[in-house]
C-alpha cells in the first residue's frame, strides 16, 4: 500500500486510475463521452479515468469535457489527458443546443456553495439547467449528480438514509437538489431517457473534504464543534469509478443511486486519528446530536465493491499530506451545517 502521495501529478494519477469494473463499462458502451460541468472538483479526474479506461479496453472514443472554464488553465490540463474541451453556459438552451450529439452524459452541474446568498441562481443551475441538457440529450444515456442532502438528517442508529426513502430537504440547497432530480425523473419518464441519480455523500481527496477540513481544524489547533457529530465520505478515486459504472444501470423512469463509503463515522474519532498523526491534542464542545446527514451507500457496495482506499489509508494520506505543506483548494465542506445553510 502508497505511504505517501507525493505531489500533485501522484494524487491525480491516483483519482483518475479506473478499476476493472469501470475499464468494462468503458469496453460496452457504445459511442462517445460528454462530461457536462468538468470544472469542477472531481470533474478533470474523472473525464481522465473514462479516457484512462477507454484506452484500456481498447475503445476509440471521443471524450468531451463542457464548462464555462473560470479557471483558464483547466482547458489546456483537458486537452493533454485527451478530452476536448468545449466552452459553453449550459443556463443558455442555444449554447446547450450547439454542443455535439454524444449517446453518453455525466452531468455534474450545479451550485451548493453561496445558495443562501444567491437563491434564485441556485434554483436556475440546479432546475433549469437539467431541463436544458435533457433537452439537449434526449436519446443519449444520462448519469447525472444529486447530493445526499435531498434527504435531510436521519438518526444515526438507523444506518443512513436509503434509496427508497422520500426527500425531506432543509434549506435553498436542498430543495433545490430535489428540484434537480425531479427534472431528470421528468424527462426520463416524458422522452424515454435512460438515467441514473447519484447521491452523493462527501467525496473526500487530499485537497478537500470534510476530513481535510477535520485534519486542518486539529492542526490548527481550533476546538471542534460535536453538534454534526457523524458523517460519511469516500476517497473520490472511488466515487469516480463507482460513478462511471453507473452507466451499466441506467434506466426509464430514473435510476437512483447512494454514493459514499460503507462506514458511519464519529467526527469525535476521526479528529483524534488526526490529533495522533499530528502529534498534538484536540478539544471538543457540545455533545453529538442524534441524528446527521448519513447515506447508507450498501446497493453501491453490492454492486461494485468496497472503495479501494479505506478510511484510515486516507487519514494517513491527508495527514501527511498537511505535515508537508501540501497544497488545498481553500473550498470547506461546511458539513457542519444542520441547518441546510451553505
Amino acid at each position: 500500500m502508497i505511504r505517501s502521495i507525493a505531489d500533485l501529478g501522484m494524487l491525480e494519477d491516483l483519482l483518475s486510475e479506473p478499476t476493472a469494473a469501470v475499464v468494462e463499462t468503458m469496453r460496452r458502451l457504445e459511442g462517445d463521452l460528454v462530461f457536462l460541468g468538468v470544472g469542477g472538483k472531481m470533474g478533470p479526474t474523472m473525464a481522465r479515468m473514462a479516457r484512462r479506461a477507454s484506452d484500456l479496453a481498447g475503445v476509440r472514443r471521443k471524450i468531451y469535457g463542457v464548462a464555462r472554464f473560470s479557471s483558464p488553465e483547466l482547458p489546456e490540463r483537458l486537452q493533454s489527458m485527451g478530452i476536448e474541451p468545449l466552452r459553453c453556459d449550459l443556463l443558455d438552451p442555444q449554447q446547450a443546443a450547439k454542443l455535439p450529439e454524444v449517446p453518453n452524459v455525466v452531468s455534474m452541474c450545479g451550485m451548493k456553495f453561496g445558495a443562501s446568498q444567491h437563491a434564485a441562481l441556485t434554483w436556475a443551475m440546479n432546475c433549469l439547467v437539467p431541463a436544458n441538457i435533457c433537452q439537449k440529450y434526449r436519446h443519449s444515456r444520462i448519469v447525472a449528480f444529486s447530493s445526499g442532502n435531498v434527504y435531510g438528517l436521519t438518526p444515526v442508529c438507523r444506518g443512513g438514509s436509503v434509496e427508497s426513502d422520500p426527500p425531506t430537504p432543509v434549506g435553498e440547497y436542498a430543495m433545490s437538489a430535489v428540484g434537480r432530480e425531479r427534472m431528470y425523473e421528468h424527462f426520463s419518464l416524458q422522452l424515454g431517457i435512460p438515467t441514473v441519480l447519484v447521491r452523493l455523500n462527501y467525496a473526500c481527496e487530499l485537497r478537500y473534504g470534510v476530513l481535510v477540513d477535520l485534519a486542518q481544524r486539529v492542526l490548527a489547533g481550533e476546538t471542534i464543534d460535536l453538534a454534526m457529530g457523524n458523517l460519511n465520505t469516500i476517497w473520490q478515486g472511488d466515487a469516480n469509478a463507482m460513478t462511471l459504472a453507473l452507466f451499466d444501470h441506467v434506466s426509464s423512469p430514473a435510476a437512483i443511486m447512494n454514493i459514499t463509503g460503507p462506514e458511519t463515522l464519529s467526527v469525535r474519532w476521526l479528529c483524534e486519528q488526526f490529533a495522533t498523526r499530528f502529534g498534538t491534542t484536540v478539544s471538543f464542545i457540545g455533545t453529538e446530536a442524534p441524528d446527521a446527514l448519513l447515506n447508507n451507500a450498501q446497493r453501491a457496495i453490492s454492486k461494485f465493491g468496497y472503495p479501494r482506499v479505506g478510511i484510515e489509508q486516507l487519514i494517513d494520506w491527508i495527514a501527511d499530506w498537511l505535515n508537508r505543506g501540501g497544497a488545498t483548494l481553500g473550498k470547506p465542506t461546511h458539513f457542519e451545517s444542520r441547518e441546510g445553510k451553505f
